[in-house]
């Protein structure tokens, strides 16, 4: 599986920590993932703790696939006083290149416990095969 890097992503999630920015719509914060094979697929797991499902959005136009999401902050009353806010709002991305040999029509999501699963398949095109031998006489010689 390919990934697409970008090397000033992850100083722009380091400053938004440190000065308390979120993410927005157009310039979106980096959410942590995890990426392994497991038999015949490849499973992407991303921590979105916090995250309602309705707010989780994946696309996949050709091998680039997009995961989107929100954390939205929860509604408190009036009387309520924040001592700590540590958790980050507002909007997550990441965009990953996916291999030709991962099938994309078939791809299952999961959300449990704060991590949205992927499950790609890998391709029967691309999964080893034994290729057979012809046998020689089926050869013909060519006369001029």
């Amino acid at each position: 599986m390919l990934m697409r890097t970008d090397p000033f992503r992850e100083m722009d999630r380091i400053v938004q920590q440190l000065s308390g920015t979120s993410g927005t719509w157009s310039k979106p914060s980096v959410m942590p993932m995890d990426a392994y094979r497991e038999g015949d697929e490849y499973v992407i797991a991303f921590d979105l703790p916090g995250v309602s499902t309705e707010a989780i959005d994946i696309d996949v136009e050709r091998n680039m696939l997009t995961v989107k999401a929100e954390r939205r902050p929860v509604a408190k009353a009036d009387s309520v006083k924040v001592e700590l806010s540590e958790r980050p709002l507002g909007v997550f991305s990441r965009q990953i290149v996916l291999a030709d040999t991962l099938d994309t029509e078939r791809i299952q999501a999961d959300y449990d416990a704060g991590v949205l699963t992927l499950r790609i398949p890998i391709a029967e095109r691309a999964k080893p095969r034994k290729v057979s031998i012809g046998a020689g006489a089926d050869r013909k010689q060519i006369s001029g």
